[in-house]
């Protein structure tokens, strides 16, 4: 019987839980559809013993440090769509020391999935690689990385460098790399087993939600949009947006119901929610400083817009994507 082919992954905090079953999933197929264990796999925190999801569950796994180089075969990263500022910064910074001991080595391929490969590029291990990266960190990654191609792709496959963009490509990536290693035939019969009909091709687009797309086919409403997003803090009145675009304030109504099935008032409400709790969950800015950073005039009137919208309250929300150790006190002046 072979040697199992070893899989190691660093899930980094916040990570998706979705992700992790994917690439758990497809080596467990592959395992079931050879008769025989082809690969065998171990997870590590990237931060301690313990390691917290996205959606707030903490798993055990072993601390990041225990990985051996005896152990290199496939080392990937596992992450939403977004890696905070503590990952970036310490936890990246010791974890890229571990890695890069198979840097040079051909042998070992190194992954990522979602913003995965944030890190790997923040630390120069994706110089010179195709790359693909969360769509919502895409444009954001080309400027801050330009010695790596990122691409808007739904994965991958760049030698011994291979990653995934949002949610379900990381199945299209590890099944395309098991075809590349067991046949196409074997890949086939593993994404049976999955249940899947078709396997996406890695210059497929990731698909990207019609709200977060600028233009929707006008211009205008392209504009309105841009500006939108460029005046969180201090939001602008729909009729100054309306005439910075040239419309009147009917017109600009009509093309968001025409374009975005919404009012420009409840959509530009969102968008100021939305980048709201990403911010709570990604960085260490008290509440308050966040709410007025979004648009919001006093603690109580961002608490009770958020419950409204996402049904708990902003400081229910950090406290469920904070992990123990990077837990900042919450400021006094904060408000539910």
């Amino acid at each position: 019987m072979p040697t199992p082919f070893s899989v190691s992954l660093i899930l980094l905090p916040g990570f998706s839980l979705f992700a992790l079953g994917a690439v758990r999933s497809v080596f467990a197929a592959a395992n079931e559809v050879s008769g025989e264990v082809l690969y065998r796999i171990e997870q590590y925190a990237a931060d301690g013993s313990q390691a917290c999801t996205q959606c707030g569950i903490s798993l055990s796994a072993e601390p990041f440090n225990k990985l051996s180089h005896s152990q290199a075969g496939l080392v990937m990263l596992i992450a939403d769509e977004r890696v905070d500022e503590h990952v970036a910064g310490a936890v990246g910074g010791h974890l890229m020391q571990l890695l890069s001991r198979y840097d040079h080595d051909s042998e070992t391929v190194l992954g990522a999935c979602g913003a995965g490969a944030q890190i790997l590029a923040e630390h120069g291990f994706l110089d010179g690689y195709r790359a693909a990266i969360h769509w919502q960190i895409l444009a954001d990654a080309v400027k801050r990385y330009p010695t790596t191609v990122f691409t808007p792709g739904l994965f991958e496959i760049d030698r011994n460098r291979i990653s995934a963009g949002a949610g379900a490509a990381v199945l299209d990536l590890l099944l395309h790399w098991i075809g590349l290693r067991h046949g196409s035939t074997f890949a086939a019969e593993v994404a049976a087993g999955l249940g899947l009909d078709r396997v996406r091709g890695s210059e497929e687009r990731q698909p990207v939600p019609a709200s977060a797309q600028p233009a929707l086919g006008s211009a205008r409403l392209k504009e309105a949009l841009e500006l939108m997003a460029a005046n969180l803090a201090e939001p602008l009145q729909a009729e100054d947006i309306a005439q910075l675009v040239g419309v009147s304030r009917r017109q600009l109504e009509r093309l968001f119901r025409q374009h975005m099935d919404t009012f420009p008032s409840r959509y530009y409400l969102e968008l100021r929610l939305k980048h709201a709790r990403r911010q709570l969950k990604q960085t260490t800015q008290s509440i308050l400083q966040v709410g007025l950073a979004c648009g919001f005039t006093s603690g109580p009137h961002f608490s009770t817009t958020y419950r409204n919208y996402f049904g708990y309250t902003p400081r229910e929300e950090r406290a469920r994507h904070t992990m123990p150790q990077v837990a900042t006190k919450i400021s006094e002046e904060d408000t539910q």
